[in-house]
């Protein structure tokens, strides 16, 4: 084989290349047009016109003359970066591939090696098969390395908290925050935090940052590093009206948590602990009957799930006996919705249950043949359901004080319905339960009695703990106005005189156009709306829209934090992911692109 090499021929040029000299002193052709930089063997005229009439034959440089390539030569040449080395400018097209690539992989949490290995082999791949191998050429100029994949995310990410600062700036109100505190895959402490505020008549929610408690996690922590954040992005906490969080000693505490430390510099800013929390606590309180129920069906639980033949001999057993489920669900104390979802499980699995544990003689298993226990936990399921279920209406993105109040109140209203209800043998808000007295009833013909009256007794007795369980943890306090809720309806006679916002009121309600925008947006957008003309009453009105009432937003990034920052990839720092991942606020990367290229061209 010969090892002969070729040399560049200045008529080369009329195919729209020039060439460059590598280190060994090699002459390589390089496209003019598109950047392609070919081999060394293919510096013959064949090849390279075979290139120019693949890919430009029948675009805008098809009728290019001689004279006219040699004056982009010139130009070309001129302009290059390191040409002897290969570096060439990135067209634009080119780069804004790569930078798309990159936002769909941040966007999905996926490995930043991920477009190297997979998803510009498989591009290459089907472009070959279905387009032929000038557009596999084309598209293998799209850098996808794991560099530039994470260059390309710092770079959207900055774009992004740009953006969100910008609009926190211009907001024509003061916006609120929601924080919480967990643990990540290398056991380091990451602070989430999420902004919301109004843009553009609308109240809007977004990332605001995630960042590591490198050492200790105390109150003092948690301040030092938003107070740095805000230092470095032009905010303070005199911007801020209201904090969400947690109800942990870090943030909560009396004397020294996060929210003293807040208002002992700004006592403006409202502090309030997450209403998903204080729901979740103030239903585990349990009459002790129900609490030993309770504790039975986790031990079965975990007897089964616990052990891995047990766990496959269960679920074969399920299918053989055709039951609905097959697999029985672990509890988690901190789990909002668990207990209420462990229960229903074990409830609609009871007989299959039962069957697996006689066989293993588990000395649980006459438990499930009690009438009393089965009873027992057939409520437990359908009060906890009816719990999550009000849990459920609280969660989501844009939930405020007024909705959460809203459906507190009516929950905690139907508590003494439920229980007279309940002493008048009427089981109808129970459905599983009201199910398994009939069948008692069914069986003995007037059922049995002293079992239904120690189920009521007992029903009842829990119906009043979490009445008074819900009150201590949402005591009633002063409402929001009801001009707030209903500003047409509001009268205006019971109001105090010196209200200062009752001219505008009067105002508002003789405008048709305000009563037609009131009948086809939200509420909230409502009074966002009225920021022009009634400033003064639409203010006061957002006070009580932009608090946070949940940490909600920073418990699901938590778990999009377990996607993103997995045992494989522990010493990721994971806040620029996170940000293109859960921001709803796009990067602008037009922009980026131009400024790429304006700092290539330098």
């Amino acid at each position: 084989m010969s090892n002969k090499k070729r040399k560049w021929l200045d008529e080369y040029v009329q195919h729209g290349f020039t060439y460059i000299t590598e280190r060994d002193g090699s002459q390589r052709p390089i496209c003019m047009i598109c950047n392609a930089k070919l081999s060394n063997s293919s510096l013959v005229p064949e090849k390279l016109k075979e290139h120019f009439l693949n890919l430009h034959g029948d675009g805008e440089y098809k009728n290019t003359t001689l004279a006219e390539f040699k004056i982009k030569r010139a130009r070309f040449d001129e302009k290059a970066t390191l040409p002897a080395l290969g570096f060439v400018p990135i067209n634009k097209p080119i780069l804004t591939a790569s930078y798309e690539v990159a936002y769909l992989i941040a966007k999905q949490g996926k490995p930043h090696t991920i477009g190297e290995t997979l998803i510009k082999p498989a591009v290459l791949k089907m472009a070959n098969l279905m387009l032929g191998k000038a557009a596999e050429v084309k598209l293998s100029q799209i850098p996808l390395s794991n560099d530039t994949i994470n260059e390309r995310i710092e770079d959207m990410t900055k774009d992004i908290l740009a953006q969100v600062v910008a609009d926190l700036i211009s907001s024509p109100t003061k916006f609120s925050l929601q924080l919480d505190e967990t643990t990540d895959v290398s056991n380091l402490s990451q602070l989430a935090v999420f902004v919301r505020y109004v843009k553009d008549d609308m109240i809007k929610e977004d990332f605001l940052f995630c960042k590591p408690l490198t050492t200790t996690t105390k109150a003092a922590d948690v301040k030092k590093l938003v107070d740095d954040f805000f230092r470095g992005n032009n905010l303070s906490w005199d911007m801020v009206s209201a904090v969400c969080t947690d109800g942990a000693p870090v943030m909560l505490g009396r004397k020294s948590g996060f929210g003293v430390l807040v208002k002992a510099d700004t006592p403006h800013i409202i502090v309030t602990h997450c209403i998903l929390h204080r729901h979740a606590l103030a239903t585990k309180t349990l009459p002790p009957e129900m609490a030993e129920v309770l504790k039975i069906v986790v031990e079965c639980v975990n007897y089964v799930r616990n052990c891995a033949i047990r766990h496959r001999i269960f679920s074969e057993l399920c299918k053989e006996m055709g039951s609905e489920f097959e697999v029985l669900l672990y509890h988690s104390n901190v789990r909002w919705l668990s207990r209420g979802r462990v229960l229903n499980r074990v409830f609609a699995m009871r007989v299959e249950l039962t069957q697996f544990l006689r066989e293993h003689q588990h000395r649980h298993a006459d438990c499930f043949k009690n009438s009393r226990f089965i009873l027992i936990l057939a409520y437990m399921a359908d009060i906890f359901a009816a719990l999550n279920h009000l849990n459920q209406q609280m969660q989501g993105g844009g939930v405020n004080i007024i909705e959460a109040e809203e459906n507190l109140k009516a929950f905690q209203k139907k508590l003494p319905l439920w229980k007279r209800r309940t002493k008048n043998d009427n089981f109808a808000n129970f459905p599983l339960l009201d199910d398994c007295v009939s069948k008692i009833e069914d069986v003995s013909g007037i059922g049995d009695i002293s079992v239904t009256k120690e189920l009521k007794q007992a029903v009842a007795t829990h119906l009043d703990e979490l009445a008074k369980s819900l009150d201590g943890y949402f005591p009633t306090r002063e409402s929001y106005p009801a001009w707030v809720r209903q500003p047409f309806t509001f009268d205006i006679e019971t109001a105090d005189v010196n209200d200062e916002y009752l001219d505008e009121i009067i105002e508002i309600q003789q405008s048709q156009i305000q009563q037609q925008l009131f009948r086809t947006t939200t509420l909230s957008s409502f009074w966002c709306r009225q920021m022009v003309s009634y400033s003064t009453i639409a203010r006061k009105a957002l006070e009580i829209f932009i608090p946070f009432v949940t940490t909600y937003l920073c418990e699901q990034s938590f778990s999009r934090m377990l996607d993103i920052k997995t045992k494989k990839r522990n010493r990721l720092c994971c806040e620029n992911d996170m940000r293109v991942a859960i921001a709803k606020v796009k990067p602008r990367i037009s922009e980026l692109v131009s400024q790429r290229q304006q700092q290539k061209s330098h």
